[in-house]
């Protein structure tokens, strides 16, 4: 049985999909290929002890950490690498001209009437270091072709057009901004230290659409007022409103939306199904992170 999410069925064409958003758990022992529902807590990914016959977790989100915990043994995860690429490439761009050019002070200056007017910088002729050279660091390099600025590309290992996570140090110092866009794991989770951000030059931008683990939030407090910052997730995360990143100057925060746009729906029930009939035939699945 094929267990989906009750917002993605619309998008989905295989036949024989069971409906599931929490509830009775009765219905899921027979479930064979289960997609959790996407931005779900917990209860998504503990209910698949309750499923016996379970052999594929197709995730509707590019992350997978929150998964591995809850993966029963010989049960196949996949992620939706490629499903969240152009959206939060582009929130990537959005954050990087509102913390630039300083839209998100202007649109606060807008309550008591204030003409904040100066001259901000532009994105134009600046040096851009994307951390993460996967799908989401592919589509906002592409996205940044066109803003006449520097990329540069880091991955895990150095390849044509992208440089090794050893060169860091030496590229951080030239970079006006960085980008985090690379999965959060044991190898990049508080990777972001205050070493890191010290080596960064005054006056960068910061943007993380990536994972908050990756940065550590106490090092971003030390540095405000250095260097600014644009955040779609954060540690912990949800942000508890009485927290100090909220009201520190310099330091934009999304609520974690970078995928989370139109867009979502129709891509991800396209990999569904496109995995589904995969999955059925014997072919080999797509994304495959655990096997």
């Amino acid at each position: 049985m094929i267990v989906i999410p009750g917002e993605m069925a619309p998008f989905v064409d295989v036949p024989d999909c069971r409906v599931w958003d929490g509830g009775d758990i009765t219905p899921l022992v027979r479930a064979e290929f289960y997609v959790p529902s996407y931005m779900a807590g917990e209860w998504a990914f503990e209910v698949m002890a309750e499923m016996p016959a379970l052999q594929v977790c197709q995730l509707p989100t590019a992350g997978y950490e929150h998964a591995l915990a809850h993966l029963p043994p010989g049960v196949t995860l996949c992620n939706a690498a490629g499903v969240h690429d152009a959206s939060t490439a582009e929130l990537a761009v959005g954050l990087m001209l509102t913390r630039l050019r300083r839209l998100d002070d202007m649109a606060r200056a807008m309550s008591d009437g204030t003409f904040l007017h100066d001259r901000f910088d532009s994105l134009a002729d600046k040096r851009v270091l994307i951390v993460g050279a996967g799908g989401i660091g592919q589509a906002l390099a592409r996205r940044l072709e066109g803003f006449e600025c520097e990329v540069v590309l880091v991955g895990r290992t150095e390849r044509e057009g992208v440089r090794a996570r050893t060169d860091l140090d030496g590229l951080l110092p030239e970079s006006d901004v960085v980008v985090l866009a690379l999965p959060l794991d044991d190898a990049s989770r508080g990777m972001v230290d205050a070493r890191f951000l010290s080596r960064m030059k005054d006056g960068a931008l910061l943007v993380n659409v990536a994972r908050g683990g990756i940065a550590d939030t106490g090092a971003i407090l030390a540095e405000v007022g250095r260097l600014t910052f644009a955040l779609d997730v954060t540690d912990p995360e949800p942000l508890p409103a009485d927290h100090p990143l909220w009201r520190a100057p310099g330091v934009f925060i999304t609520p974690h939306v970078g995928g989370n746009t139109t867009a979502f729906l129709p891509r991800i029930g396209r990999l569904i199904t496109d995995q589904v009939r995969r999955w059925q035939s014997g072919a080999e699945l797509r994304n495959v992170i655990v096997s």
